[in-house]
């Protein structure tokens, strides 16, 4: 039981600058989904069972009386395709997780918990008591956020007039930074990243989130690819 305290401790102190970065972006979805119609409570829900940051503000946006559910749902299948990928990354790594276990852990999967769970498992094994450190936490502040940003109203401002609005990005840059190591973790995030300017800029809605991602994994495909045939028998060059 110590062990585990200590897992889940761990997880959520490594967490704690994204907790940081994410408050004031979900105070700022509470009030807008306040400004929207819903209460405080419907604003709690949404985050506790949708648990999906962009896709909140997006579904937000389009929110009407009557809700379009079927536009919403297309949006949300679009938009949260990229955790089908992350799933498939991090389950490998699951090893210890029971059943139950992992349909949670993908219940709390987000792109900054994914990024540290990988993290982890490129630094050892990961423990599920660390990775719910990191996954209850962020559930945590986002619904208590969001919660009192719908309680508390306009009164708290925009919080992109500070500039909060780039924390999540710039915390989840300083992430991906840490994960380089060759010129091939460039050409994927290069890949991903141009392509999905290029979409957002040119096409109408969230598609760029879909197009980044599947660029970054066919450029990781192809540069594999490529590197299996210059090296066939897998012996890694000294």
């Amino acid at each position: 039981m110590g062990a585990r305290i200590q897992e889940f401790s761990a997880g959520a102190v490594a967490i704690l600058p994204v907790l940081v970065a994410s408050t004031p972006i979900a105070l700022l979805f509470g009030t807008l989904a306040a400004a929207k119609g819903l209460s405080p409570l419907e604003v709690w829900l949404m985050s506790a069972t949708v648990y999906a940051g962009a896709l909140q503000f997006v579904a937000i946006d389009q929110w009407a009386d009557p809700a379009p559910i079927g536009l919403l749902v297309f949006t949300a299948l679009v938009v949260n395709v990229r955790h089908v990928l992350m799933g498939a990354s991090i389950g490998r790594a699951m090893t210890d997780f029971s059943r139950p276990a992992k349909y949670a852990a993908m219940f709390v999967l987000t792109d900054e918990g994914w990024a540290f769970a990988e993290r982890r498992v490129r630094d050892g094994s990961l423990t599920p008591a660390y990775y719910f450190g990191i996954g209850v936490s962020m559930w945590l502040i986002w619904t208590t956020a969001s919660l009192l940003g719908a309680v508390a109203g306009r009164g708290l401002g925009d919080p992109s007039a500070y500039g909060f609005n780039f924390a999540f990005s710039a915390v989840f840059i300083c992430i991906l930074v840490s994960f380089w190591s060759n010129w091939r973790t460039g050409a994927v995030l290069a890949a991903s990243g141009a392509v999905s300017a290029l979409v957002y800029l040119l096409v109408p809605g969230a598609w760029y989130i879909i197009a980044g991602a599947f660029a970054g994994v066919g450029t990781a495909a192809a540069l594999h690819a490529k590197s299996d045939e210059q090296n066939p028998d897998g012996i890694m060059p000294s």
